[in-house]
């Protein structure tokens, strides 16, 4: 059996090996998404200059219960629609490993549907 501490290193791994590949910068910022077991989080990201534009989470949001589909997609389009007010259009999607499914992909297609192009 794979306990959850083998898990969630080899999803950290994943993600060092994405981070190497892909960047935010100032033209194409990063959407960084982060999902624990009660909350999601999102977060746009300029790594050349290391500064967070925009964040969006369930907690900031107060919604009741933060790790359904439905949270995801508030979370998606709240950040699209602060991003947007930052002239930030266009994106490149950074998963932090975590499987294109469920949550993530629920976050990732509020967010196109907002506006956000990526």
């Amino acid at each position: 059996m794979i306990s959850k501490e083998s898990k969630n290193i080899s999803r950290v791994r994943r993600h060092a090996r994405v981070r190497s590949k892909i960047s935010g910068t100032s033209n194409c910022p990063r959407l960084c998404v982060y999902r624990s077991n009660k909350n999601i989080e999102a977060q746009i990201i300029d790594d050349v200059k290391g500064v967070t534009l925009v964040s969006s989470s369930s907690m900031s949001l107060k919604l009741e219960n933060g790790s359904n589909i439905e949270a995801s997609k508030a979370v998606g389009n709240d950040i699209a629609k602060k991003a947007l007010a930052k002239k930030v259009k266009k994106v490149v999607f950074d998963r932090s490993g975590y499987v294109y499914h469920g949550r993530v992909k629920a976050l990732a297609e509020a967010a196109r549907e907002a506006g956000l192009e990526f």
